[in-house]
């Protein structure tokens, strides 16, 4: 099966639960209502992909798959959501439709993101994700990690301070680990940790979701600036016309297509023996970069 007619079938069945999933937890409320429209507006779900895909490495059930995933979206949502705020990025627009606060307004966008990410530790939390509780506490831990300041809000919060400044790259990579790939990291992490599997299984996951975080940044990077509204979803060229302290800055798509490139083979030849037994890690790898094409 082609690579991207498997992840969006793996899409349409974690939509159908995940919107099965918030109808049936939430309320009826106009703040239920924000809540599901910022995670249902579209989205490759490219982390529940990931979360699926790792699973099938492990000896978890689909039920517990799709919680993880769902946990993972809440947290994604959100992020989004308040990412598109006027205090943030200022967006209208996210994936082709109106942005959250432009949809409802911006206090009901900034309690959906509030309440979605409670809703994503409320998941994690609950016995139906796993029996044992010292491994819920442990997912628990890891994610809040990755979402935390020394990870996703810490990761955006560079991402304002550095605007219209002149970043040094490695400043930047560092911000990208931490905005981006350290939700990529615990999607690939979490299917393993939750099947107790061994710290050097674990580890290679961590490894993967960081470097399939990066790639994915920086493609999103240079198709903000190369792409148009009707692909993109949302505003071209804003990363530009805000200041944003991308690679881009520094380097330019040909050379970071080439970068991506050599950091899959570098990390292969680390890692061969993980991808000898499932040559769709690699192709993964390259999907990213291949989106750019």
């Amino acid at each position: 099966m082609k690579l991207n007619k498997l992840i969006n079938d793996k899409k349409k069945k974690f939509n159908f639960f995940y919107k099965k999933f918030l109808i049936s937890t939430l309320l009826k409320d106009n703040l239920s209502k924000a809540m599901i429209y910022g995670s249902m507006n579209g989205g490759k779900r490219i982390r529940p992909f990931l979360v699926s895909f790792f699973s099938e490495f492990t000896n978890i059930s689909n039920i517990q798959s799709f919680r993880l995933s769902a946990a993972i979206e809440c947290l994604h949502s959100y992020s989004l959501i308040h990412d598109d705020l006027p205090s943030m990025d200022n967006d209208d627009y996210r994936r082709g439709k109106l942005s959250t606060h432009k949809k409802f307004n911006e206090s009901t966008a900034i309690l959906a993101g509030d309440a979605l990410h409670d809703l994503a530790f409320e998941i994690i939390s609950d016995k139906k994700t796993h029996p044992k509780p010292e491994l819920r506490i442990k997912l628990i831990n890891i994610l809040s990690k990755s979402t935390g300041f020394k990870g996703l809000a810490g990761g955006q919060s560079l991402d304002l301070l550095y605007e219209n400044k002149k970043i040094n790259i490695y400043k930047i990579l560092k911000m990208y680990k931490m905005k981006t790939s350290s939700l990529f990291s615990f999607s690939c992490m979490a299917p393993f940790i939750l099947s107790e599997k061994e710290n050097l299984e674990i580890n290679f996951a961590k490894k993967y979701g960081n470097l399939f975080g990066l790639i994915f940044q920086i493609t999103d990077d240079i198709l903000d600036e190369e792409q148009n509204f009707k692909l993109l979803g949302k505003t071209p060229g804003k990363d530009k016309k805000q200041g944003k302290s991308t690679l881009l800055l520094n380097k330019n798509s040909k050379d970071l297509k080439l970068l991506c490139t050599n950091k899959i083979i570098i990390f292969i030849n680390k890692n061969k023996i993980f991808f000898q037994k499932n040559p769709l890690l690699e192709k993964l790898l390259y999907f990213n970069i291949n989106r750019l094409n």
